[in-house]
């Protein structure tokens, strides 16, 4: 059962390929944003995956992120996640990024619930759509 209080835990070694360079968000060779969003949405998600059914899953639908420090190739950063709200179907989570030096970025995230099957199906109706 989903409860607020529920933490997760994720770890991101930073490498050229989640570059801002190699991710075409930036020109510099420190962690992307969109790597740190993406790490984010991986901590929440997993952090609730045990708690649901299993023709279950969650999607990310709002992501309000700040980055405020750039971290160089070769640390690692580390998320800690909590989920604080459920409304429903709807999760409402907070995150914090941080490596050895300092805090990264923070950000509050929101997923839904949605049974797996029938968001798989719909979204591949789009394929056929319009034929």
């Amino acid at each position: 059962m989903l409860t607020p209080g529920i933490k997760g835990h994720a770890a991101l070694r930073v490498t050229t390929e989640n570059t801002a360079r190699a991710m075409g968000s930036g020109e510099l060779p420190v962690l992307a944003t969109p790597a740190v969003a993406a790490l984010i949405e991986k901590t929440c998600w997993q952090s609730v995956a045990a708690e649901l059914e299993l023709d279950q899953g969650t999607v990310g639908t709002a992501l309000t992120l700040t980055h405020t420090a750039p971290t160089p190739v070769g640390m690692v950063v580390q998320c800690d996640c909590e989920l604080t709200a459920v409304e429903d179907r709807r999760l409402c989570f907070t995150a914090r990024v941080y490596d050895d030096v300092t805090e990264v970025a923070t950000a509050a995230h929101e997923r839904y619930i949605v049974d797996n099957e029938r968001f798989t199906r719909k979204a591949n109706s789009k394929l056929t759509a319009g034929n």
